[in-house]
């Protein structure tokens, strides 16, 4: 079980490091936690003319959450912060979308969360 966390903790480090030199990052936290939790998304894009949205999911087996925003091209803010609150159990696959003027993927990234069952709720 803890290689598990271990496993998990380093990917979504990977993926953070992975994106310092690209138009997208992004940072969840935490990587673990209990149920129910608040997920916080830190999304950095690079300003760009062309930005039109930036679209959040967290997408678990049995829940589903999403949040969109305009962007205003290069005026836009370098940072944005996103909170889902009240997640249920389970693993979630967290991915953020960069939309152009034309509709179409400018530029994505992805990481993983995880939210265990407390003790108390069992």
């Amino acid at each position: 079980m803890k290689a598990r966390y271990l496993i998990l903790g380093m990917t979504v480090a990977a993926t953070a490091a992975a994106g310092a030199n690209q138009p997208l990052a992004i940072k969840v936290s935490p990587a673990v936690s209990f149920a129910p939790a608040n997920l916080v998304i830190r999304t950095s894009v690079d300003p760009d003319v062309n930005n039109r949205s930036l679209e959040v999911v967290a997408d678990g087996d049995d829940f589903y959450r999403a949040s969109t925003v305009p962007l205003e091209g290069d005026r836009a803010a370098k940072t944005t912060q996103f909170e889902f609150r009240s997640l249920p159990p389970g693993e979630y696959r967290v991915t953020v979308v960069v939309t152009g003027a034309d509709g179409r993927q400018r530029a994505i990234a992805r990481a993983q969360a995880k939210v265990v069952e407390s003790g108390a709720a069992r």
